[in-house]
């Protein structure tokens, strides 16, 4: 039976001032440090021991990771990191204040952007500030790879390769996986697992803590889903 553990990185300093985040690279909060040890210390409680785990190209989940693998005595462990599992794009509304948004779209609009499954936000210009196409951690991909704004549909078309070549070939080699990421490439990757309609994903929150315990048979369907406590 393999193992898969989701930990979504602590409060950002973005998420704590209420802003779009995306693929805009924040650190963590201070609550957020503690909650990535937090993770760390559950995950040691438990007696959970990794062969190897992945996270994103952005900070707030490669602390997350580190920390969690630090406070589980585990800092041995290989971490790949890959811009697959970068959190969603949230393209124009990067930087913005959430409130802001509504008081210009209305309410109901930047709900639809946040949790709808196919809905694209406003996109990116290729000169903004936040724009990813100048950021020296892409440029071995095609600039036809960098997004300039995603949906969770987009989300998942871009983390599904990395699950299909990394993830999947561990877990059905019996592994345990760390999966240090964010809230919407996670929730992406559950919708998979679960084979999720595209309106039921919609009511799926993924919190900063604690983490999402996913145990699977040898076909690699999940028999068991927990959070730690």
């Amino acid at each position: 039976m393999s193992k898969l553990v989701f930990a979504r990185h602590g409060e950002s300093e973005w998420n704590l001032a209420n802003l779009f985040t995306g693929w805009a690279d924040v650190d963590l909060s201070e609550k957020g440090t503690q909650q990535a040890i937090d993770a760390g210390k559950l995950i040691k409680k438990h007696g959970i021991e990794f062969d190897v785990a992945y996270t994103s190209v952005l900070k707030r989940a490669i602390k997350t990771t580190d920390l969690a693998l630090e406070y589980s005595d585990q800092m041995w462990v290989p971490v790949i990191k890959s811009w697959r599992l970068n959190e969603r794009h949230y393209g124009g509304l990067t930087g913005l204040n959430k409130d802001d948004a509504r008081k210009k779209w209305g309410a109901d609009q930047v709900q639809i952007w946040r949790r709808s499954y196919d809905t694209l936000p406003p996109m990116m210009e290729h000169d903004a500030k936040y724009s990813a196409h100048n950021d020296r951690r892409y440029a071995n991909l095609e600039d036809s790879l960098i997004p300039d704004g995603e949906n969770l549909k987009v989300t998942l078309e871009r983390a599904l390769p990395f699950w299909e070549d990394h993830i999947a070939p561990a877990l059905l080699d019996n592994k345990t996986v760390f999966v240090g990421a964010h809230g919407n490439s996670i929730r992406a990757l559950v919708k998979h697992i679960k084979k999720l309609g595209d309106d039921e994903i919609m009511g799926v929150e993924i919190p900063n803590f604690p983490p999402l315990v996913f145990e699977f048979d040898d076909k690699l369907n999940p028999t068991k889903e927990y959070y730690l406590d």
